[in-house]
């Protein structure tokens, strides 16, 4: 075995990362180095290519061999719950792992950086295993105790905001995004400021009144001085809501200025490193997304506006370079958000391969759709019904009325969506025109959602 070239590579790379944490630690005490020597291979199989997580966890394992102190034990069970979580689909370890990174972390006296991001992983965690009712107590708490904190003060509340939006809890969400924008002015960040303002002001206000709110919003944006980096990702962000809110009502000929301009912004902001300019406030480090899931979040949006405009080839090649660009983001990225990306962008381009005939790779990517909302119960929980209404649609195409039927029944039970509910409802009656003589479920099923 020690004659594998591959293996004496990864020896030789492992030990340079050695020498130099060693040599960073020099003054470190001689019964912490082996801390440091397994953490620099759990780091270095962490970040290989492709990544070599069963030996990464396995490294971090080892550290509890040496009975370590509670400051090590807490951090290498956020690691461990870390990796476990991003990288595997052992839920049950990450959560137990993350659970105990939490509670001793809670016992160390200036630990905020463990603890906090144990609050967060582990309500992430709790959400995608729908255990709501106690992803909710944990950000409370982590909140409470993290006002001394900006940055994970201003996040925590941020996600326990978007836990109330997913459950369509809207008075308390904005309740907390009001909160935060307070914050951020106490605290001096006007760039979480506005962040967390923008979606305040559009969630508060009525849909008529959208519009002299989106122009003002572009307005604080082209004015506020901040650095390069925050300011592009202000913009993407204002942008981003600007052609959501342009494509939910139809306005397909709207979006094109305001999506040109958002992908002319994600290209300045691909050319700009985050070390460049560091903030100096703490609460300025907060930030809406990650520019790499920013680029997906284009792209998407980009395909929403080529299938609603009727532009199929132009949906499919952005589909297909944002698919590509997932795949890489997901080989040391596992978040959440990446998975229902993937499953909004396959919903659109199943829809593209049905009107243009191509059913075979229709099914397989419905089969692929199935397969990302088994790993994730939240998941399938928001696109379930959905998920039914493409399976309709695919029978429709193969001339299945009867399976077609039985999927939309089931889509409409699932649904809380007008807009889909409407959408399904007119498939069903196409189903029962063409089944005939079945006049008086065409007419029944044009009753409006109860």
């Amino acid at each position: 075995m020690r004659s594998d070239p591959a293996w004496q590579k990864t020896s030789v790379l492992s030990a340079a990362a050695l020498k130099i944490l060693l040599d960073l630690e020099e003054g470190q005490r001689a019964p912490e180095r082996w801390y440091l020597a397994l953490l620099g291979f759990a780091e270095h199989f962490r970040t290989s290519s492709p990544p070599k997580i069963r030996l990464c966890v396995h490294c971090l394992q080892a550290v509890f061999q040496f009975k370590p102190p509670q400051r090590i034990e807490a951090r290498t069970h956020l690691q461990l719950g870390s990796v476990l979580y991003h990288h595997t689909k052992n839920s049950e370890l990450a959560r137990n792992h993350l659970e105990q990174a939490w509670f001793i972390s809670q016992q160390v006296p200036q630990f905020e950086d463990v603890k906090f991001e144990a609050a967060s992983i582990l309500s992430e965690l709790y959400c995608q295993q729908n255990m709501v009712d106690s992803a909710k107590p944990l950000l409370r708490k982590a909140i409470q105790i993290s006002q001394q904190t900006p940055y994970w003060h201003c996040r925590l509340l941020f996600q326990l905001a978007q836990l109330h939006t997913l459950e369509k809890d809207l008075v308390s969400a904005c309740d907390l995004l009001g909160v935060g924008a307070e914050y951020a002015r106490v605290v001096g960040s006007e760039y979480t400021r506005y962040s967390r303002g923008f979606l305040l002001l559009l969630m508060e206000r009525k849909l008529g009144e959208v519009h002299p709110l989106l122009s003002l919003c572009g307005t604080i944006v082209e004015n506020w001085q901040g650095n390069p980096i925050q300011k592009e990702s202000l913009r993407v962000f204002f942008l981003v809501l600007q052609v959501t809110h342009y494509l939910d009502a139809g306005q397909v000929k709207s979006v094109k200025p305001c999506l040109k301009q958002l992908q002319q912004c994600i290209q300045t902001i691909s050319t700009l490193h985050d070390d460049e300019i560091l903030p100096s406030n703490p609460a300025d480090l907060f930030h809406w997304l990650p520019k790499e899931h920013m680029c997906v979040l284009v792209y998407l949006v980009t395909v929403m506006h080529s299938m609603q405009a009727g532009y199929l080839e132009k949906a499919q090649k952005y589909t297909d370079k944002a698919l590509m660009q997932l795949e890489k983001l997901k080989m040391l990225d596992c978040s959440p958000i990446l998975s229902t990306f993937q499953v909004i962008l396959l919903e659109h381009i199943i829809m593209c391969r049905l009107v243009t005939g191509h059913k075979a790779t229709a099914l397989q990517e419905i089969s692929q759709v199935c397969q990302l909302c088994q790993q994730s119960p939240r998941l399938f929980t928001n696109h379930a019904a959905q998920l039914h209404t493409l399976l309709g649609l695919y029978c429709i195409s193969v001339n299945c009325m009867d399976n077609a039927e039985a999927q939309f029944t089931t889509a409409l039970r699932l649904t809380t969506h007008q807009e889909l509910w409407t959408y399904i409802v007119t498939n069903l009656a196409s189903v029962y025109i063409r089944e005939g003589n079945r006049h008086q479920e065409v007419s029944e099923v044009g009753f409006s959602q109860s």
